[in-house]
């Protein structure tokens, strides 16, 4: 028997991503239209976007300036491939995120490499990063180091070097080794930015080098800030640590910045928040503002150059993807940043911090929160689960708080927000009292 609602399609034959999909398709949210800070849904209501979509959405929807350029380029050069060709826009992406590229012109982080996912990226950096060691007479170094609770997409590379036990458990995986994670909610409860105690976490480098050998490691990487596992914040002095620990055992440090890339702290990417200078950074989202599939590897030019060897007609990276700089999302992404810079999007989020940070504090002492966390334009608000039903309580309040007009995001029973960085000042209050009304009502 099909599942049919009103306004909405049949619903059997998609297989939803992420999903509990018996469960959705007997209650069906489903989205019809946005524009600006709101999603419309099938029965016409509105509903503010507290996630920016999936954490993609920075500049907020229905941007004509982007539609306008997907189509020119639709109907001028719709596809062209990228091996051993070319085509003059996916240059000039190359160029402009170079010229904006992280940790400014002295960090060299200006070699792109496109891919069509925060996965993709995700995987293209730990290949290259494994060739590279290899390129520069390395070759023993094949294992990669992530973190526990580390969301690293959803490719082999990804779950390997990931840390959520349910992306991994059914999936076999490469070599990889895990650091452990920074969330500390007995120490850090309630902190407001970066949280002050675990900068010797970084420390665990140090114990599996210990154990492996360095001579067997190509990589570590980590998320600046752990977005999907429930916004999980670098302690102060953690990153800075972590790159020293790696400069000194030739281990190339890979950012992962498909959530906080494109301005989501209020800085181009966290790179330039924190500070520190990986080897490697990932993107994805943000890039084209959500709005066609995109990413790109923010390379060193010493990783790149290391990998420049042998005869000049040899191919120096076996690896690439169809739609690897598409036509179509170059010219998506250039619109994308003419409007980041146009509107000070890139660092708006750091204006309205404070008000943002002081408005979800404002939610302690609520029912079951156990620990609100915050950085930049994200924000993250940890429940007490209920007895023998983890996640169920965040679940009722997403559920409440979509029907009451507003989209959150939750991750067991860690309510996560990030919202377009065009939110106003009054819309994060509205966000926070519905919020809030849900939580109360979830007691």
């Amino acid at each position: 028997m099909s599942h049919i609602t009103p306004n909405a399609p049949v619903l059997d034959n998609f297989w939803m991503p992420f999903t509990a999909n018996r469960q959705f398709k007997a209650a069906p949210r489903l989205l019809a239209g946005a524009e600006g800070m709101y999603y419309t849904d099938v029965d016409g209501n509105k509903v503010m976007d507290g996630t920016a979509g999936l954490w993609c959405c920075n500049a907020g929807h229905g941007r004509r300036k982007i539609a306008d350029a997907v189509q020119r380029q639709l109907m001028s050069l719709d596809f062209a491939p990228t091996f051993q060709m070319g085509h003059p826009i996916v240059f000039d992406f190359a160029a402009k995120l170079a010229s904006m590229a992280p940790g400014g012109p002295d960090a060299k982080l200006d070699r792109i490499f496109f891919t069509g996912s925060g996965s993709e990226s995700i995987d293209t950096a730990l290949k290259i990063a494994i060739a590279y060691q290899r390129a520069i007479g390395q070759g023993t170094r094949t294992r990669v180091i992530g973190r526990e609770k580390g969301y690293h997409g959803v490719g082999f590379g990804g779950i390997s070097v990931g840390g959520l036990v349910n992306n991994r458990r059914m999936f076999p995986q490469i070599p990889a080794d895990h650091m452990r994670h920074t969330l500390d909610v007995e120490r850090n409860a309630f902190t407001k930015g970066m949280p002050e105690q675990g900068a010797d976490l970084a420390d665990d480098l140090e114990r599996l080098v210990a154990l492996h050998g360095a001579e067997t490691i190509a990589a570590v990487v980590v998320e600046p800030m752990s977005g999907s596992a429930g916004v999980i914040l670098p302690p102060k002095g953690y990153l800075e640590r972590l790159r020293a620990i790696a400069t000194k055992h030739g281990i190339l440090l890979i950012f992962d910045e498909v959530i906080t890339g494109f301005g989501r702290l209020g800085t181009p990417f966290a790179t330039d928040f924190f500070g520190v200078v990986p080897d490697l950074i990932t993107t994805a989202k943000g890039i084209t503002n959500g709005s066609l599939p995109m990413g790109a590897v923010f390379a060193g030019r010493h990783v790149y150059d290391g990998m420049m060897t042998g005869p000049e007609n040899a191919i120096e990276l076996f690896h690439g993807y169809t739609y690897s700089g598409h036509p179509v999302a170059c010219a998506a992404g250039l619109a994308t940043m003419e409007i980041y810079e146009e509107e000070g999007l890139l660092t708006r989020a750091a204006e309205i911090a404070p008000e943002w940070e002081a408005a979800l504090h404002s939610l302690k002492g609520l029912p079951n929160v156990v620990d609100i966390r915050n950085l930049g334009l994200v924000g993250a608000i940890e429940l007490a689960p209920r007895a023998g039903a983890p996640g169920a309580r965040a679940y009722d309040v997403f559920v409440d708080c979509f029907n009451k007009g507003l989209l959150i995001r939750v991750t067991g029973d860690i309510i996560a927000l990030s919202p377009p960085l065009i939110i106003e000042r009054a819309e994060i209050a509205t966000l926070v009292s519905i919020l809030g009304d849900a939580l109360k009502r979830a007691a």
